[in-house]
């Protein structure tokens, strides 16, 4: 019997490598590839959802815009067509939650710097003192890739209508100035189709490695 054994024993071995190789390639082709949730504005807080759109529940798109970045170039969403970016609101003179939003924004940056399918974009939620030459002040301190990261400031109502009804990010501010905003920690993450497909607490450093796992996961989508 042992000489049996003996007599075939690399015969044993091949046999079960290649067991283990097709039982795991038949687990990968069975096994369904994770996919990402598309949000709408019914899953938000409505806080942070305008009113017309807290009851919308499928077919959400970031809307169309017109703003102007940091080098005073126009930036619209032909800019960003067919890129998955993640977008999020700040200001320049925050030093609450800003500073730690920005730099796990250079994080992103920096991990995927070599990857062109990947943008950035940081609205301004005080346009009136966020101006072209204060963001450039601020992309150079923060070691902005203006090749990847716009940070862009505008015309306070269109910031506000795609901060309410377009990226729900935002926090309605009912005083006596029209369209006052208070931005979120939220970084949203946005497909090549122009929907949200993930929501991350840009202020938590777990957040954001998941933030960069789920962005993989829409590459492959893609």
């Amino acid at each position: 019997m042992l000489k049996f054994f003996s007599k075939y024993k690399f015969f044993g071995i091949v046999l079960l490598v290649l067991s283990i190789v097709i039982i795991t390639s038949i687990y990968q082709v069975l096994k369904p590839n994770p996919k990402l949730k598309v949000y709408q504005p019914s899953d938000f807080n409505p806080e942070v959802v305008d009113s017309t759109l807290q009851h919308v529940k499928k077919y959400h798109t970031i809307a169309n815009f017109s703003l102007i970045n940091q080098n005073g170039e126009e930036v619209t969403q032909t800019n960003y067509d067919n890129s998955i970016y993640v977008a999020d609101f700040f200001f320049t003179t925050c030093q609450t939650i800003c500073p730690i939003m920005t730099d796990h924004m250079v994080q992103i940056q920096e991990e995927l710097k070599e990857d062109t399918l990947v943008k950035l974009l940081s609205h301004t939620v005080t346009p009136e003192i966020d101006s072209v030459a204060q963001l450039k002040k601020y992309a150079l301190e923060k070691g902005v890739d203006d090749s990847k990261w716009n940070l862009v400031t505008g015309d306070r109502k269109q910031i506000y209508d795609l901060a309410r009804k377009s990226y729900l990010a935002v926090k309605d501010y009912p005083d006596s100035e029209p369209y006052g905003m208070i931005h979120t920690e939220n970084f949203v993450l946005v497909d090549t189709q122009k929907r949200i497909r993930g929501i991350y607490d840009g202020t938590n450093p777990e957040e954001i490695e998941k933030l960069l796992e789920d962005i993989e996961i829409l590459k492959r989508e893609k």
